[in-house]
Formats: structure tokens, sequence, C-alpha cells
């Protein structure tokens, strides 16, 4: 079951899918390129959020919406979480994991690396019993370092790749890195509308090798509940 661990689909919620019409035909396309589950993540932004449980009750709204229309695919809830200093001290961390799973996705800053991420990072495992899922793992180039960048891969999480990355040379290159250290990872479209960030996953089928594509899958069901 080919899965897309990272979109933004939710109507109205963040910088993605302005409505319930567009959603539908974000998933519809989703569907037709092979996604059996897909998977919401709306942004969550500590600093920009006055109470996580104002943002789960919005999330939660725009979730059963959208579920009234039966999308043609399995739908799980999550968010999108950026790393900030703090994060881990949110009581309601494990309420943002992906549905029936303990995998929580992680948006790293667009910033020089810094220590404090990775402990940020480490308590959210720890102290919530949380995997990380690191976002975009390829998107960080311009930011670190070769040597911090083999910090970061040598965090114990998974690795989210967007289909983006096998269009370029450079993003590419980190995703098949991850491929060769057999580390473990996702895939995602990372979609927010039906123009310049469409969904894309048909791009997988065409650049990667079934194998590649069911490992992923496997990572995916490891992390399933029941």
């Amino acid at each position: 079951m080919l899965t897309d661990a990272h979109t933004h689909i939710l109507p109205d919620m963040d910088d993605g899918s302005e409505s319930v019409e567009m959603s539908m035909q974000m998933l519809a396309q989703l569907h037709a390129q092979g996604a059996e589950c897909v998977v919401a993540t709306p942004h969550f932004y500590l600093h920009r959020e006055k109470r996580a449980a104002d943002y789960l009750q919005r999330r939660q709204a725009r979730f059963d919406t959208l579920l009234k229309q039966q999308p043609p695919v399995e739908l799980l809830l999550g968010a999108e979480v950026a790393i900030e200093q703090g994060i881990s001290d949110v009581p309601e961390l494990a309420q943002l994991a992906v549905s029936g799973t303990d995998l929580i996705l992680l948006e790293l800053p667009y910033a020089p690396y810094q220590s404090w991420m990775e402990a940020e990072i480490h308590a959210i495992a720890v102290q919530h019993g949380l995997t990380p899922v690191i976002a975009h793992i390829h998107r960080y180039l311009m930011w670190y370092t070769e040597e911090e960048f083999n910090t970061v891969l040598g965090w114990d999480a998974i690795f989210q790749i967007n289909v983006e990355a096998f269009e370029g040379f450079r993003q590419n290159r980190i995703a098949r890195e991850v491929f060769k250290r057999k580390l473990p990872f996702l895939f995602g479209s990372d979609c927010h509308n039906l123009s310049d960030r469409k969904p894309n996953f048909d791009l997988l089928r065409r650049k990667l090798k079934s194998e590649v594509l069911d490992q992923a899958n496997r990572v995916f069901r490891q992390h399933r509940k029941g």
C-alpha cells in the first residue's frame, strides 16, 4: 500500500488546500497516481498557536468535513510540527502524531544547524514515546555543512523524502544517500494545491524501482498500531 506521508490537504487549515473541493481533487489525483493511504499533515508552529488544543479542534473539524466526502483513499490525520525550542514540552504533542501510529513528522528550521534541535527531537522521542520523522530531509542542504548533515543522518529517526527530490541532482543525491546507508525512509508529495505544488506521486513509479517503494511501505506498516 503506497502511502503519501506528507500533504497539506486539509481544507482551509494552513497554506495548503483552500476548499473541500480542492482537497477532493487533490485526493483523486493522488489515488490515480497510486497512493492508497494519505496522511494530512497541516503545519503546527508553536510560536503561532495560543493553545495547542485550539489547533487540534480546528484540525479535527477540517478532517471530519473531508471524511464526509468519502475520499477515495485511506485518510489519516497528522501534522507537520516545526522544531522550535520548547516544542518537546507541549503536553498534547502525542496528539500531533499520525493517527494509529507512533510517527510524528518534524520540520527542521531553515537556519544553520544548532545542537538544541537534536536535543528537542531526542526529548520528543523519549518523553512522548514517539518516532521522529524528519520532513523533506533533502531541503536542508544549503543550511548545513557536510559534517552537520552527517550528524542529522545519524539521528535515530525516519527520513521523509519529497517526490520533488528526484527531479534535481543535488536533492536526488541526498535521497540516494539515505537509500545507500539503509536508513528508514518514507515518501511524501508535500502537495499544497492543484497548480505549483500539486500531487506528483506518479513520479515515484517512474524514477524508483518497486522494491524501494515496498521498503517505504514496510517502514510505515511497522509503525502502525494494532
